[in-house]
Order: structure tokens, then C-alpha cells, then sequence
């Protein structure tokens, strides 16, 4: 006879300050399915119009507030999240229903209070799962955050290679403030032969 039974979810290797992007993706898995599973978000997500935009909205919150605990600064999470800064202070700082949402989940993490129960019925027939609508949302935002962080990663390979041409034509530029300085020295001083000269004539 099948029984029902619950997968409790361990959060107590979940890093709060997050050092280095494994880290920071352990804080916003637990952050992003600790807040799903809560009460008033599963009330939310029973709304199909709403369903997606909130999942976008809780997705961005947690991967800004993951890397806000690591201590990236604003701008550098908005480059990586692909958000603007104000999107992201807004969620960092509670002041969109995500991020209050986030900042709570949060919060009973690092209380140890945080407790996600999947209940499941054991001795059922075991079926390939079919990923669901968070699964292949989450999937492909973490696709297009690699896609953004390969795009920051070849923009900052741009930069330093324009900053080394840069520095390449400053030094070349103060080769040529010498030479002019050394040609304006000896001008001056055949001026001066010839003024020598002139008086003699």
C-alpha cells in the first residue's frame, strides 16, 4: 500500500556569506527554493498569469541578494544579474515584494529555522520525471547568466587590452616629447650661433 511520506530539504551546508561563485550559487538555490516553498508564494504561483513573472522576479531577487552577501558591489551585480542597478538595490534592500520575500527566507536560514518538507508517496511506481515549469525556468536563467558572465569575461579581456594599448601610446607619446624638447634645444642654441655670428659679420 503506498504511504505518504516527506523529503525534508538539509540547508545546514548553505553558506551565508557566500566566497566564490559555487558558494553564491548554493545561497541562491537555497534562497530561491526556501521562498517557492513558502505558504504565500504558493498562493502566488496559483495564478498562470502571474506564475512566470513572479518566478523571474524571486530568481533575480535571490541571485542579487546571493551575490550581495558576498559582497560584489551594486554594479558588479547588475553586470552579472543583467538587471539594472536600481532593479537590484530595490531587491537587495526590500523594497520589492521579491526581495522582502528573499530577505526572509534569508533570514530563518541563518536562524536555522528554515524547513522545506517535499512530500512524496513511497512504494509508488517510479516514472521519469518530466521537469517542470520553475525547473526549466530556473534552467534557463542559469544559461543566460552564463551567457552574461562570458559576454562581462570578453569585455574585460577587451579593456585590458585597450588599456595596454593606451599605456603603449603614452610611452610612445613621451618618446616624442623628448625628441621635440631635444630638437627645440638645438634649435635654440644654432639661434644663438647665429646671433653670434651676425654680431661678428
Amino acid at each position: 500500500m503506498d504511504t505518504l511520506s516527506e523529503f525534508v530539504i538539509d540547508f545546514s551546508d548553505v553558506p551565508l556569506n557566500p566566497f566564490g561563485t559555487r558558494d553564491e550559487q548554493k545561497l541562491e538555490a537555497a534562497l530561491i527554493v526556501g521562498t517557492l516553498y513558502s505558504p504565500e508564494v504558493v498562493e502566488l504561483l496559483k495564478d498562470p498569469v502571474e506564475r512566470t513573472t513572479w518566478i523571474d522576479s524571486l530568481a533575480v531577487a535571490a541571485a542579487a541578494y546571493a551575490k550581495y552577501k558576498a559582497g560584489k558591489p551594486i554594479s558588479k551585480i547588475a553586470e552579472e544579474v543583467g538587471r539594472s542597478e536600481h532593479t537590484i538595490r530595490a531587491h537587495i534592500q526590500g523594497k520589492t515584494k521579491a526581495g522582502k520575500l528573499i530577505i526572509s527566507t534569508y533570514e530563518k536560514l541563518k536562524a536555522g529555522t528554515l524547513r522545506v518538507a517535499v512530500p512524496f508517496v513511497s512504494g509508488a511506481p517510479q516514472v521519469e520525471a518530466k521537469p517542470s515549469e520553475l525547473e526549466r525556468k530556473v534552467r534557463e536563467l542559469a544559461r543566460e547568466r552564463d551567457t552574461l558572465l562570458a559576454k562581462v569575461s570578453e569585455l574585460e579581456k577587451e579593456v585590458e587590452n585597450l588599456r595596454r594599448q593606451l599605456e603603449a601610446c603614452r610611452e610612445e607619446s613621451g618618446k616624442l616629447s623628448r625628441v621635440v624638447e631635444a630638437v627645440k634645444s638645438r634649435l635654440q642654441v644654432l639661434e644663438e650661433i647665429k646671433q653670434l655670428i651676425s654680431q661678428l659679420a
